[in-house]
């Protein structure tokens, strides 16, 4: 049911912020290259022509990305009269066909030893023409609904990817296909995590004293708390890596890790006791209250006496 693209593997537009309907490249290439090659093989604007592209841009959590998740979306889009049966014409009544092009949809414009094929002014490249119009949807042979339509968001999808769902576009003309629904994935930002490709981080405060005396500590996963031993005198900007615990492959072959990095937190308000039992500390330590370490006062003098 569904094609993948990545961030840039569908085109270079890039972003949208609303819905599209857009032709494809198949249609574009095929009428340039049948006006190029003078005619369309005798048919014209009689033959089947698939419909256009929709675009649509979703929003969907972080764990959603992760797990995957079913999403109902509400679609507008042109679909093919049901009184008319798409053609245009008046039940009981039929188009007619051209007379100036005789069907074809073209006429030929000729130019020194050259003959180019151009759209019939009279049928607009139709090859005919609604004499007596449908009162559904006056002649055109669509009418405008909105439906609604399950899309499956598989799990391992990331920011920015697009999901085809293959014959959700807008409906063809003359019999032709329908398009195709291209949407598109916005992830948003999560209170605790980040990620890059499957492996995913985040950072847990601990205090110093914590950080001094080793302790343990349960640090968040997207599959629930995880224990984690933190040894005596761990710095801030340690990093534990829990294995398996990041995000699926796309393509479900693998799943990435977590790495959570401790960040020591000074306490900024303290009481005169606590004050009393730090300054203990330091005196026990043969530290001066405000101290700079010996070795980066050493390099500070060398850097400033240069």
């Amino acid at each position: 049911l569904y094609d993948q693209y990545g961030h840039e593997g569908l085109s270079s537009r890039g972003g949208f912020s609303g819905f599209q309907s857009t032709a494809g490249f198949g249609d574009i290439f095929e009428d340039i290259f049948e006006d190029f090659f003078g005619g369309r093989g005798g048919r014209g604007g009689q033959r089947p022509k698939r419909g256009n592209d929709l675009e649509i841009p979703i929003e969907i959590s972080f764990e959603e990305a992760a797990f995957g998740v079913k999403k109902t979306l509400e679609i507008p889009r042109d679909e093919s009269c049901v009184a008319c049966k798409g053609d245009g014409a008046k039940p009981g009544t039929t188009r007619q066909t051209c007379p100036t092009c005789h069907g074809s949809g073209e006429v030929l414009a000729s130019s020194g030893f050259f003959s180019i094929s151009r759209p019939c002014n009279h049928c607009h490249g139709q090859g005919s023409f609604v004499e007596h119009p449908c009162h559904d949807c006056r002649g055109t042979g669509r009418i405008s609904v909105k439906r609604k339509i399950e899309a499956e968001i598989p799990p391992g999808v990331d920011h920015g990817l697009r999901l085809r769902i293959s014959g959700e576009g807008e409906a063809g003309s003359r019999g032709g296909p329908r398009g195709d629904l291209f949407v598109e994935l916005h992830v948003k930002p999560h209170e605790f995590f980040a990620r890059a490709g499957r492996d995913i981080y985040c950072e847990v405060p601990i205090s110093f004293v914590q950080a001094a005396l080793g302790c343990e500590i349960q640090a968040p996963t997207l599959a629930g708390a995880v224990e984690i031993k933190i040894p005596a005198g761990s710095q801030t900007g340690k990093i534990f890596r829990l294995k398996g615990k990041g995000i699926v492959s796309l393509n479900g072959q693998g799943i990435g890790d977590e790495e959570v990095k401790i960040v020591v937190e000074t306490p900024t308000h303290l009481s005169e006791a606590q004050k009393e039992i730090l300054k203990q500390f330091a005196e026990l330590s043969g530290e001066k209250v405000n101290p700079l370490s010996s070795s980066f006062v050493q390099k500070a003098k060398r850097l400033f006496s240069k």
